[in-house]
């Protein structure tokens, strides 16, 4: 049986182990993060003596292009707990290509096992999947999201490599026909054990020098507890460690390894309920506290996840997993005039996503995610086109305070999510002399409203045919963004600022 069955049993029981997160939402988020950046824009108010003789010389209207932008996206995925592609008559190098090529999908998401990037200390031996994506996903411009699986109920054995369970007590749950392949007896290593620990720190440490800040990277799963790293080994009542307090403690500390190592990648944490009792909960907070991201692994499941993703910060992205169908008669569940899979897209962008998942459940092949688009395109192509943050500059004021021109920029997100990170504005003239800049705050503009923002030009400077252009700063690294605006953009990107008729 699979995670379906699992969140399933656990939607109808209700289960009362379970540890609230009622706060979440509403976490003090550390001063370092909500702080602005250095360079802050003025962002109001804007009274009459700071905006003198204003008037709107400027407007854009919304584009339905699908962007890709780094922190949001349809994401194909490339390898999953069930390892990669195997597709009849077909090689690994073929089937991966014909993944990345997927038009819809932007990113591209790769889960495997701990002894699949390493089998000896000190040194990664990354497998040839994992080698293909890289190279796909730079062929066809793509960036990689990943999950490294301490544990793997999918699979026979261990998710470790040989040498650390070799020094590792390993505790046995049971055998149950609920979950993971049939018949396999379950065992979880004592992951507080100093030889565990150790090994965990260097792989950790191993994988981030090469990959920390690399230009394919868009954002990494966080390291937890048990079945796929998602924060259980449901059914099992019991956990290898020797109480919820060391098993909380565990956690924390490997996220803090993790968060030191990767100071350049987003970290999504899985909203899992803590039906282990491993301390998901405060492993949660943590994530929100320092800015990090989060994902979930289902989207009909319990009220609490829903809530999480729902009431998160605007500045923290979501990474939504769904399983798809595969576009067979029997493989496409239809009702109320819908496919079930469309249901589901429609309630992923009910909490406000910004990355969904391209994905057939453990039967990856993209022949089959194009087989059930090409008969049912209209929830893909409609999330592809609201997905994430969608900025442009709706309103554009000018005035003149002593001679200086000045710019008011009305920003306004026509996508389903905040921005997760902040946005830098850039003023340049057409020889590409940059004349101002400086960021937005964090998380803005959002899916409502208008964020406003003045930008001030040289004295005798003059606003048109100025261009704007636009980054996000995430965790230290800037990435360009596409505006999302139907005007037309010039070749790097950048909006020529230029009268609208009809205005004043």
């Amino acid at each position: 049986m699979n995670r379906k069955s699992f969140l399933h049993s656990v939607g109808l029981s209700g289960a009362a182990a379970f540890l609230g997160v009622n706060n979440i939402g509403k976490n003090p988020l550390s001063s370092e993060i909500l702080s602005p950046e250095k360079n802050r824009l003025y962002q109001g108010p804007f009274p009459v003596d700071e905006v003198p003789g204003w008037g709107v010389v400027m407007t854009t209207i919304p584009s339905q292009r699908i962007l890709n932008n780094f922190g949001m996206g349809l994401v194909t995925y490339v390898i999953d707990e069930a390892g990669p592609p195997s597709v009849k008559g077909e090689s690994l190098e073929k089937s991966i290509e014909k993944l990345a090529q997927i038009p819809m999908g932007q990113k591209l998401y790769l889960r495997l096992n701990w002894k699949d990037l390493q089998q000896k200390p000190g040194e990664l031996n990354s497998s040839k999947a994992w080698n293909l994506a890289f190279e796909m996903a730079e062929k066809y411009n793509k960036r990689i999201a990943f999950r490294v699986m301490l544990s793997n109920p999918e699979i026979p054995g261990l998710a470790m490599p040989d040498f650390v369970a070799e020094k590792v007590p390993m505790v046995e749950l049971g055998k149950t026909d609920e979950i993971g392949l049939d018949g396999k007896v379950h065992y979880e290593p004592r992951y507080d054990h100093p030889e565990f620990q150790k090994a965990f720190r260097d792989f950790d440490r191993l994988l981030a020098e090469q990959y920390n800040g690399h230009p394919l990277i868009e954002y990494m799963d966080t390291y937890m507890y048990g079945f796929w790293g998602e924060g259980h080994t449901w059914p099992f009542e019991t956990n290898p460690f020797p109480d919820s307090v060391v098993a909380e403690q565990t956690f924390n500390e490997m996220f803090r390894i993790q968060q030191e190592h990767w100071n350049h990648v987003p970290l999504t944490t899985n909203t899992q309920p803590d039906f282990s009792k491993v301390g998901n909960d405060a492993l949660l907070e943590e994530t929100l506290r320092t800015g990090n991201w989060l994902r979930t692994d289902t989207i009909f499941i319990e009220n609490q996840q829903i809530a999480a993703l729902s009431n998160r910060e605007s500045h923290i992205a979501a990474s939504i997993e769904v399983g798809m169908s595969d576009g067979t008669e029997e493989g496409t569940l239809v009702y109320d005039g819908q496919t079930h899979t469309e249901n589901e897209i429609h309630h992923v962008m009910d909490v406000g996503p910004n990355y969904y998942s391209l994905w057939n459940w453990q039967a990856i092949a993209a022949d089959k995610v194009l087989r059930y688009y090409e008969q049912h395109p209209n929830g893909i192509d409609e999330i592809a086109r609201k997905i994430g943050y969608r900025i442009r500059p709706s309103w554009i004021w000018h005035f003149n305070k002593e001679g200086h021109n000045g710019l008011v920029f009305g920003l306004v997100n026509d996508g389903l999510s905040g921005v997760p990170g902040s946005i830098k504005l850039i003023l340049k003239d057409e020889s590409g002399e940059e004349l101002s800049s400086g960021f937005v705050d964090p998380g803005y503009p959002k899916p409502t409203g208008v964020r406003q923002v003045r930008m001030m030009l040289p004295k005798g400077a003059d606003w048109q045919k100025l261009r704007l252009s636009a980054e996000i700063k995430v965790k230290g690294k800037l990435y360009p963004v596409e505006w999302a605006c139907r005007q037309e953009t010039n070749s790097d990107g950048s909006l020529t600022l230029r009268p609208t008729p009809g205005l004043g």
